[in-house]
């Protein structure tokens, strides 16, 4: 168990929190959820003891460890992968180098022969001799397969670095395990075998992440970092954002008889209790859910941009054809014959290993790039909106205020009019004058959103739209797509948002396209699918 005790933490003259007072359990995930910049990462760095509080302490159950996922990827590139795996376990890898160095010594004295006896013991009850069999288990389970436990990490791109880091996190089974973004650079299967690692975890787990579908998978309660609070809520993700959006209708409505309320609320956790995902979670989060009270839901103080997306006007029959496209970077087949057609109201989601054949596809379809071979036509009546992974070339060497910035692809010049769009992205007021060079990452997608919006285009491009969103922007952006009725093509590593939006899936290998009509849990559950685009990557 971990205690947090008064603990406030600032920054110079920014406060990220103050007077946190909550306890972390055995059995339970705990998802740490904010703002971007609201101190979720630093909080986890405080629990960890990286990062010093002002004020109060935090305080660890004795004899228990504590594991953090590693964010630096080049700290062990010297070691061996299956040695970084087992020095998660610092007080094992410890014991194991001591031994290896008594065995080789040329003279072995009494005293070498007890303190290696008091060695073995230890080895042995902290379950040493199938260290390597569960180290090597983490890392086939995460993708690493056998031919990578014996090279050295510097040998590993920066995916598979990833995953060993995630599997030094897991090894040893320790009692609390703090892990920042771990979903990041993982693909969908990995995913999956994590989220099922946990799940079945029976020590405590506390989580920050942008991917919604990982936190209602995993998590049992949310620590919601708002305001310079930190607060506690039971529940996963879905639960505290509906939970939440329903005690703002609740408190707006105060003529409802508190009668009303009640029966509302316990309709609301009824449906919870019943949809969640695993017999045994579900069971115990309807214990934990059917104790709430209204007082227990509260209303978030975070504010959600809108994302809409109204076309001009609508589109016909003939969105996309694309025949035989091909192209080569820098000596690599990048798309190799691409055929398919678009139809309308398809939202298809693409899929696939190689992020470039991704990218480089729409780059084509936008005009942007010229194929090698191929062709591609847009229907006459499709007019296309389009969100690039890479966004720099609208903001390098621009030096306007956002109005100015939104005024140059609009139409109606009225300040009033550009407002409105930048509005709606949380650009209000003071904030509609703030400067293009000084934007972040998520503040300049919000603006490419607010471009989208204002084309009223009736097919949209979306390479990657979650790209540098906090969870809200995310929610926002999410909601605005899957209330759209024209046609999307889109990338995204967002299993929530794949999962809402999409309903076609085409993944991109080198030896062809995997093209289906279905839902995405479908696809990715579908073992003779799986079989067939493995087939597909290793050919020839």
């Amino acid at each position: 168990m971990i205690n947090v005790n008064n603990v406030s933490l600032r920054f110079s003259d920014k406060k990220l929190f103050e007077d946190v007072n909550m306890k972390f359990t055995h059995g339970n995930c705990y998802g740490v959820i904010g703002a971007n910049g609201a101190g979720k990462s630093t909080f986890l760095k405080v629990l960890s003891g990286e990062v010093e509080p002002n004020t109060g302490d935090i305080s660890i159950t004795p004899g228990e460890r504590l594991a953090v996922l590693k964010q630096d990827h080049f700290q062990f590139d010297e070691e061996i992968v299956l040695d970084t795996v087992i020095m998660g376990h610092t007080h094992l890898y410890e014991i194991m180098k001591e031994k290896d160095a008594l065995y080789s010594k040329g003279e072995f004295t009494e005293e070498d022969g007890i303190r290696a006896a008091e060695l073995e013991g230890e080895f042995a009850e902290l379950d040493g001799w199938e260290a390597e069999v569960n180290a090597e288990k983490l890392l086939m389970g995460l993708g690493i397969e056998k031919n990578l436990h014996h090279k050295q990490m510097r040998e590993l791109n920066g995916g598979e670095k990833v995953k060993v880091l995630l599997a030094q996190a897991l090894f040893g089974s320790p009692h609390i395990l703090l892990l920042d973004e771990p979903t990041n650079h993982l693909d969908f299967k990995s995913i999956t075998w994590l989220e099922n690692f946990l799940m079945d975890y029976e020590n405590t787990v506390i989580v920050v992440s942008h991917d919604r579908h990982f936190l209602n998978k995993v998590c049992t309660h949310m620590v919601d970092i708002d305001f310079n609070k930190a607060k506690l809520f039971v529940g996963n993700y879905d639960f505290w954002y509906e939970s939440s959006q329903l005690a703002l209708r609740m408190m707006k409505d105060q003529n409802k008889k508190k009668e009303e309320k009640i029966q509302e609320l316990q309709a609301f956790i009824a449906r919870f209790s019943s949809n969640a995902s695993k017999a045994k979670q579900a069971t115990s989060r309807k214990k934990m859910l059917d104790k709430l009270t209204i007082d227990d839901i509260q209303p978030s103080t975070r504010r959600y941009p809108f994302v809409g997306f109204k076309p001009d006007r609508e589109a016909g029959k003939d969105i996309l054809t694309v025949e035989g496209i091909t192209k080569t970077i820098n000596g690599e087949k990048i798309l190799n014959n691409v055929s398919f057609t678009v139809n309308k109201g398809d939202k298809i989601v693409f899929l696939g290993k190689n992020e470039l054949a991704k990218t480089t596809l729409f780059k084509i379809l936008m005009g942007e790039l010229e194929a090698d071979a191929g062709t591609y036509k847009w229907g006459v009546t499709t007019s296309q909106a389009y969100l690039p992974n890479d966004n720099s070339s609208y903001f390098n060497d621009v030096e306007l205020s956002l109005i100015d910035w939104l005024r140059q692809y609009s139409k109606e010049k009225d300040e009033t009019y550009i407002r409105g769009f930048l509005g709606k992205m949380l650009f209000s007021g003071e904030e509609a004058l703030k400067m293009t060079n000084v934007l972040s990452g998520g503040e300049k997608v919000r603006c490419m959103l607010s471009k989208m919006m204002l084309s009223g285009g009736n097919v949209l491009i979306l390479d990657e739209p979650t790209n540098h969103l906090d969870l809200e922007s995310i929610q926002a952006v999410n909601d605005g797509l899957t209330a759209y009725d024209g046609t999307i093509l889109f990338t995204s590593h967002d299993y929530k948002f794949i999962e809402t939006v999409a309903n076609r899936i085409i993944e991109i290998t080198p030896n062809g396209l995997i093209d289906r009509v279905m839902e995405f849990d479908d696809y990715i559950e579908s073992e003779e699918i799986q079989i067939k685009v493995e087939e597909m990557y290793n050919a020839g």
